[in-house]
């Protein structure tokens, strides 16, 4: 399915987080040293009015109850008074049909990205996400560390962390579809990610690489024009003009070259159109 041309100009919004947001038991590393940062700024864009309800589903974590008990002291210091927590699974899914038909944000936290994909793909709760992401002004579809790596079309699966890009070390997979074009990898920067993004897009040229850093998110409107918040950066890596290269001939466990990767720093206040790639820097 291609979802661009099934979802266009969507009127919901997408808000993924690199991981780590600034939350009840998370250090920030960078807080005492960027001068710009603003405490819990990510989350506090979940919703407009603190009185709507959010959903937050912790499939993807193993620990669903340590995940209820951190995001509850964080929204209450936030401010926020109407939200709940649902551990799906394909057993109970019309159990919380409803909750998720009625909510104004639907948020998925942390952990294993595939497990997000396995309950909820080729559901019914994907059918009303993606109609209500596509029809609903007001709806926001937030995601931190996987529950922002499976919301586009294609996800990294899996991937090895080596000194060199190395054919047959990584593998991709569907993912909700909610994003088409794009591959987005995070904690990007304190994990080393940049191989295995890059890997990625030479693969699916078609594709643009989203790097999310830690406490740093985008936040995306009419399923392409995201602006960046949070303390961190986002690298954006662009392989459609890619040059000489030998992902198509390379042998297994031999080392990948590319020339021509495009690549675009992005931090507080810049916006990137993501399918043109046109940047905007900040007005500061």
């Amino acid at each position: 399915m291609n979802t661009q041309e099934k979802f266009v100009s969507p009127k919901g919004k997408l808000l993924i987080i690199g991981g780590k947001e600034d939350r009840n038991g998370t250090k920030v590393e960078i807080k005492n040293k960027n001068e710009e940062f603003s405490p819990h700024e990510i989350l506090k864009l979940l919703v407009s009015d603190k009185r709507d309800r959010i959903e937050v589903i912790t499939t993807a974590s193993s620990e669903p109850e340590s995940m209820r008990e951190t995001y509850t002291k964080t929204f209450k210091e936030i401010g926020f008074t109407n939200f709940g927590f649902i551990h799906l699974t394909d057993k109970d899914e019309n159990q919380y049909f409803e909750r998720i038909k009625h909510s104004k944000t639907i948020f998925f936290t942390g952990g294993d990205q595939n497990r997000i994909c396995n309950e909820i793909n080729n559901s019914s709760i994907l059918e009303i996400l993606r109609e209500r992401y596509v029809n609903e002004k007001d709806f926001l579809i937030a995601g931190t560390s996987a529950g922002a790596m499976c919301m586009p079309e294609i996800i990294i699966d899996e991937a090895e962390k080596d000194e060199a890009i190395l054919e047959n070390d990584i593998k991709l997979a569907s993912g909700l579809g909610l994003l088409s074009g794009f591959i987005v990898d995070t904690h990007f920067i304190h994990r080393g990610r940049f191989g295995r993004l890059a890997h990625a897009v030479m693969i699916k040229r078609e594709c643009f690489g989203i790097g999310l850093g830690e406490d740093t998110a985008l936040l995306i409107e009419n399923g392409h024009k995201a602006i960046c918040k949070g303390s961190g950066m986002v690298i954006g890596i662009n392989a459609k003009h890619l040059g000489k290269t030998n992902t198509d001939t390379v042998k297994k466990g031999h080392p990948v070259y590319g020339e021509n990767l495009t690549v675009h720093i992005i931090t507080e206040g810049c916006s990137v159109d993501l399918q043109s790639g046109k940047f905007t820097a900040a007005d500061h």
